[in-house]
């Protein structure tokens, strides 16, 4: 109690020192590691406590972390804060890279010789579960390589830091805390518990929280391993999709042709309608295939992820699905593409990524307040292009007598 309130003076007085121009040193990082000691015992084990883990757990697994000041985005008390870096737009700066052609071909050839290897294990996993053996290994190849991937952190020690000295301290205590609620249950040893610099554990990179809601024992040993039994990965993944809404029997969607007569500002989950619609409309599928028969009624949806700059789909609701493992309409994309290779053979969309991408987030913000304030509905104002601010740009675009591309892109920027 006297440490605590002797570091609150001292704060008080180097806040005072910066103020009125003072230099102030500052502190070591063996001064940090301090803080983070007391941090433990005063604010850390109280929470702990509180969620109902054991005092052994706690004393034994937290006496043994340490802090991983390699990891991003940290914000050291004392430390002066990281200089804020331009952004571009995260999801689109290069979604040509993202599809890189030969990774996707070597992923694609392994996954099939997996998907025979653990056919058995596809199987029941598909029966109880109703998620595709393409699926299952399309996401394990881009979590962790079909499991080759090295997870180089003690998920303690990252969980810690980040509860400790990130920039999303609640966030990261929630999940130190559903950590050790691992840990108490018997399922991982502390020393085992491997994983990213983000803290997500295992073959599926898993965070804590979703461990505790979606990790299951499949091979039937007893414990919930996603770190190195096969059968309990595949068979978590696909308890996690169907627990977000999965599908059983649809595909994740096509890649089309829409006819420039139809309108790009048409995407979205909200303004689904059944593919037959779709069809009758003119949108085809780029294979030149019909769309498969049991899904002609099924509601279906638009996606032009670069607007009239890239390929363009139609999706089921279970690429929305695949978004609630990774909120990005590119890895979801990726997953479904490589499925289809695994699945089928087949190839790279046929239709390539333009020129898009290099807009400043700022830059994009910009033009979605703009947006906005005209009365479009662009969804979350972020500095990203979701389907809202597509659309509504696509809109903006046919009312001013631009062909509209639904994209935002430089030549935009002024006029809007």
């Amino acid at each position: 109690m006297i440490r605590t309130a002797i570091l609150a003076c001292v704060a008080l007085i180097l806040s005072f020192c910066t103020t009125i121009g003072i230099a102030v040193a500052e502190p070591s990082k063996a001064a940090v590691e301090g803080q983070f000691r007391d941090w433990v015992k005063a604010r850390l084990w109280p929470e702990a406590q509180k969620a109902g883990i054991s005092p052994a757990t706690f004393n034994a697994v937290m006496g043994r972390a340490r802090l991983v000041w390699s990891l991003p985005d940290l914000a050291p008390p004392g430390f002066p804060p990281a200089k804020e870096r331009p952004q571009t737009q995260a999801e689109f700066s290069s979604p040509g890279p993202y599809f890189n052609e030969a990774r996707l071909s070597a992923l694609a050839a392994s996954g099939r010789a997996l998907a025979d290897q653990y056919s058995g294990t596809l199987k029941k996993i598909e029966t109880k579960y109703g998620v595709p053996g393409p699926i299952l290994l399309a996401i394990w190849a881009r979590e962790t390589g079909y499991g080759k991937a090295k997870l180089p952190f003690s998920a303690v020690d990252v969980l810690a830091t980040s509860a400790f000295m990130s920039t999303r301290k609640e966030l990261f205590t929630r999940e130190l805390i559903d950590a050790l609620h691992i840990l108490d249950g018997g399922d991982i040893a502390a020393d085992a518990m491997l994983g990213s610099s983000a803290g997500a554990l295992g073959q599926p990179q898993f965070m804590p929280s979703s461990f505790l809601k979606y990790a299951v024992d499949f091979d039937g040993d007893g414990h919930r391993n996603i770190w190195t039994s096969v059968p309990d990965s595949l068979a978590s993944m696909a308890n996690f999709l169907v627990a977000k809404g999965w599908q059983r029997g649809r595909d994740w969607g096509f890649e089309v042709t829409i006819p420039e007569k139809i309108s790009c500002a048409q995407e979205g989950p909200d303004l689904a309608r059944p593919l037959s619609s779709w069809a009758a409309m003119g949108i085809a599928r780029v294979s030149g295939k019909p769309f498969p028969k049991e899904e002609l009624s099924a509601s279906t949806m638009m996606l032009v992820p670069a607007g009239r700059h890239g390929p363009e789909f139609l999706v089921t609701p279970n690429f929305y699905v695949l978004k609630e493992y990774n909120n990005s309409d590119l890895y979801a994309l990726f997953i479904g593409n490589l499925a289809d290779r695994i699945a089928y053979g087949s190839g790279a969309f046929t239709a390539s990524w333009g020129n898009v991408g290099h807009m400043l987030r700022s830059d994009v913000l910009t033009m979605q307040k703009s947006l906005a304030a005209k009365g479009y509905d662009i969804g979350k104002a972020d500095g990203l292009a979701g389907f809202k601010t597509r659309r509504s740009l696509g809109d903006w675009q046919a009312k001013n007598g631009l062909a509209p591309t639904c994209f935002p892109d430089e030549s935009l920027k002024a006029r809007l």
